[in-house]
């Protein structure tokens, strides 16, 4: 009963504060406008304001809320895949694969446009698939994978990237401006087609969570004990890694690297519904999306008319708010 209740407050929470974050990023900003301006410019879609809403300020405002959501699924699922409240969407090296991709693509002077995606966006999606696909292939080499061997391995190959991405920045110099402000994370890029790119991803992602909740739920009770139980185990800790993989990928290709929003968000959501998968990964993600939409909003409005990198702002409150997390259950 506890529990229900509990839920209960928690949507209509999420529900309230993500139409008020969405409102005020839609409001707010470098051209002031009032509450019937933003109104009539949703509605009409005619005028100079209505394009400055409908053509930057909504898709930056859904974009953050879609990235969000997809780094704290993610994260979601990992700390249920390595049974640790501490794993998040990084941990296999996801935002090192993806930093030497788009460092890369900037030495390389790439210029395209594919669905959506830059040729630095494309090929940091690409290096950060390709480095967890590896470290997945390697950990699992002569059938000895363990959640240990996959962890230790990631982290491994993520020190390697970040060390060739430091040598990157080291030779071209010129490129380290732009290279900084990306792997911080920013939304100031945001178009359409990026968008329906991570809803699509998230939608997919989602459907898949929330379909092998109940086997995620018998996994975190040991793998011998899900085995026993009908779980089939290794292809549903495949489906997990990837799903977890895909929208670390996607986030990061479209946003630059975030941190803690896959972090600290399940952890808390856990805190307050309890560890039951079928329930904790859509929360998660509407936590996240919230959390990320909020954080965005401040790195615009905080040092107005310039603009923070939103993952200096996640990192200034979820650093804090995570140590406190860690210290409210310690043992007296």
């Amino acid at each position: 009963m506890k529990t229900s209740w509990r839920l209960r407050c928690l949507q209509l929470g999420l529900l309230l504060f993500t139409l008020l974050a969405l409102f005020l990023s839609l409001k707010l900003g470098p051209v002031k406008t009032s509450l019937a301006e933003v109104f009539r410019a949703l509605t009409s879609g005619k005028g100079d304001l209505a394009d400055i809403i409908l053509s930057l300020r909504l898709p930056r405002a859904l974009l953050a809320y879609l990235v969000g959501a997809g780094l704290a699924l993610s994260g979601a699922i990992l700390q249920g895949y390595f049974r640790n409240p501490l794993a998040d969407p990084f941990i296999l090296g996801a935002s090192s694969g993806a930093s030497l991709g788009a460092v890369l693509s900037l030495q390389l002077g790439l210029a395209l446009n594919l669905a959506g995606l830059s040729a630095q966006s494309l090929l940091a999606f690409l290096s950060s698939l390709f480095l967890v696909s590896g470290v997945y292939l390697i950990s699992e080499r002569r059938h000895f994978q363990t959640t240990e061997s996959l962890l230790l391995t990631g982290i491994a190959a993520g020190a390697l990237a970040s060390a060739l991405t430091s040598f990157l920045l080291f030779r071209r110099a010129d490129a380290y401006e732009q290279a900084v402000f990306w792997l911080l994370g920013s939304f100031s890029l945001a178009d359409w087609q990026q968008v329906w790119l991570i809803l699509i991803a998230l939608l997919f992602g989602l459907a898949g969570a929330q379909y092998l909740a109940r086997d995620m739920n018998l996994l975190s009770l040991g793998d011998e004990t899900a085995r026993s139980l009908g779980c089939p185990v290794k292809t549903v800790r495949r489906i997990f890694l990837l799903l977890a993989t895909l929208l670390a990928s996607f986030a990061v290709s479209v946003a630059g690297i975030i941190g803690f929003v896959g972090l600290i968000v399940p952890h808390a959501i856990r805190l307050i519904i309890g560890p039951d998968h079928r329930k904790l990964f859509l929360h998660s993600a509407l936590a996240g999306g919230l959390f990320l939409l909020i954080s965005d909003l401040m790195a615009r409005l905080v040092l107005a008319p310039s603009e923070l990198p939103v993952g200096v702002v996640t990192a200034a409150f979820g650093a804090p708010f995570f140590i406190y997390l860690l210290n409210r259950r310690r043992p007296s």
